[in-house]
């Protein structure tokens, strides 16, 4: 659906299509119209140009999400186009502002805020050529390091030195590009641009390199923190990192698989678990924790009960929860706040199907996204899950992927899911009936792919067809078998086989080593 446009951005993209001549004029375009020519370059995807107005750049802050998103004369949101032409000129713009010769006194930029774009599925840039955050990361830590040697080396004016301008980023670092990061940050002072971490994921790297990095970093500006694949933390590492690091602001927390295993649980464990509670009570915006494929059996409520925040967003996907961890979330005040809840990976019909539902009701107002993946959600329940879900009218996405429900049931839970008016994205699983017979939940990788296609694509038009009758075609379906789309893992997806492979290979040689002294 194509989106008005205003005379005025109808004027700025005829201004910037001939590159040659806007670069020429940009001496004498007015300043507020900087902030106009910038979305027009960037939807023309044209480089030069956008590299010359920041270069050029008049203005005290250049605020990316704000630029790209909705505005008075072009309604359209850009700031999903993670355009790899237009992203780069923009940050050696940003390096050439600061090394060009123009007076000091016109250079008033102060701050720089790259953290509003946002990393999509699908690009609808021309290039179809992405910077994703990794690259981000990379190329801004390779700029800072530039900027150095060339005011080192160069005779530059004495103004240049006093140019400091804070860049708000969203660091993603891994082995690759970690050495890069670590020099950008160590020299931050030295540097006119400082890089400002305002959320960090690490993925691919020793606890040594991560916790050298996190103190790099000003963590009293972090507010959202990611570790997440092949970074070792246990438990006992996550209680030194929090009383050795404050995190006054963070929100959001994503931990990695296994931090917590309450099976080898001691005394000594219980006071650890109860010191990171209290740790965590004192990051008072804290309102996301994601703590997926721990054993959290029986200690929901000793990490959770310290908050004194609400939570917005708890994902405790494969945590083994009991009835008593069940309970605690259905009738503590984050059911209330509750904005996106997954629940993946236990079996909620079977253990805690009131409690679940109870759960579900008190967050109902406000909840915005629910994954209930292998949760073992048959035809039976699907009356009973209509009735739960009835009163999310705020429902934006619903996941339920590998549960063994039947095409009817689908098509009958599809008819109810026209009903929620937010709705945007759903995720549901092949259907049983296209499996073979006496295949078992959850199923296992090696028989994932083993169904009929035909018969699913058939389903699958058939549930697209409910949706088009509705009048719902806002609403995606789709079946990811191997799991939702992941920016980050898709940029960095070869680094981490590469670690896999090496992981397993380090593995097999302890094995060899053990089995030969034996």
């Amino acid at each position: 659906r194509a989106t008005m446009k205003s005379l005025r951005f109808l004027s700025a993209e005829a201004f910037v299509s001939n590159a040659e001549f806007a670069r020429k004029s940009l001496k004498a375009v007015a300043h507020n119209l900087f902030p106009l020519l910038f979305k027009a370059s960037y939807l023309l995807e044209q480089g030069e140009v956008i590299h010359d107005l920041v270069e050029n750049w008049p203005l005290v802050d250049f605020n990316m999400g704000k630029l790209l998103g909705p505005t008075v004369d072009y309604q359209e949101d850009l700031s999903h186009r993670t355009c790899s032409v237009c992203l780069e000129s923009c940050l050696t713009g940003l390096r050439d502002y600061v090394l060009s010769h123009s007076s000091p006194y016109m250079k008033r930029l102060k701050v720089v805020d790259l953290t509003g774009i946002k990393d999509v599925e699908v690009q609808f840039c021309e290039c179809k050529k992405t910077m994703g955050r990794w690259a981000r990361t990379q190329l801004l830590s390779k700029l800072c390091a530039e900027l150095l040697v060339y005011l080192q080396q160069a005779q530059c004016s004495p103004g240049t030195f006093e140019i400091s301008i804070d860049v708000l980023i969203d660091l993603f670092v891994t082995e690759r590009n970690y050495e890069l990061v670590v020099h950008a940050l160590l020299k931050k002072c030295h540097c006119p641009l400082k890089i400002c971490c305002v959320a960090f994921r690490s993925d691919n790297l020793t606890l040594q390199k991560f916790f050298y990095i996190i103190k790099l970093t000003d963590t009293s500006l972090l507010r959202k923190l990611e570790i997440v694949h092949n970074v070792r933390l246990e438990m006992e590492h996550l209680e030194i990192l929090f009383n050795s690091i404050h995190f006054p602001l963070l929100m959001s927390l994503t931990l990695p698989a296994r931090t917590f295993n309450v099976r080898r649980f001691t005394p000594t464990d219980e006071q650890m678990l109860t010191n990171i509670g209290e740790k965590m009570s004192e990051m008072t915006q804290l309102t996301e924790l994601c703590m997926s494929f721990s054993v959290l059996t029986g200690r929901i409520q000793k990490l959770l009960s310290p908050l004194k925040t609400p939570l917005k967003m708890l994902d405790v996907s494969n945590c083994s929860l009991n009835h008593a961890d069940m309970a605690y979330l259905a009738n503590s005040l984050h059911a209330y706040h509750l904005e996106s809840l997954d629940l993946s990976g236990h079996d909620i019909p079977e253990l805690y199907p009131s409690t679940f539902f109870k759960l579900l009701s008190r967050s109902s107002s406000v909840l915005r996204s629910l994954t209930l993946e292998d949760c073992n959600i048959q035809d039976t329940h699907v009356n009973m899950l209509i009735l739960g879900l009835s009163p999310c009218q705020k429902l934006h996405e619903f996941k339920f992927v590998g549960n063994p429900l039947s095409s009817q049931a689908l098509k009958h839970l599809f008819t109810f899911l026209c009903e929620l008016p937010m709705l945007k994205n759903v995720e549901f699983p092949v259907p049983r009936d296209c499996y073979p017979l006496g295949i078992t939940y959850p199923i296992d990788d090696a028989n994932l792919c083993r169904f009929d296609h035909q018969k699913y694509e058939s389903v699958a038009e058939e549930l697209n067809l409910i949706l088009v009758q509705a009048n719902r075609e806002d609403v995606k379906a789709s079946t990811p078998l191997f799991g939702s789309y992941d920016a980050a893992v898709q940029e960095t997806n070869n680094e981490l086989g590469a670690y896999l492979i090496k992981s397993f290979k380090e593995t097999l040689e302890k094995f060899t080593t053990s089995f030969n002294e034996l």
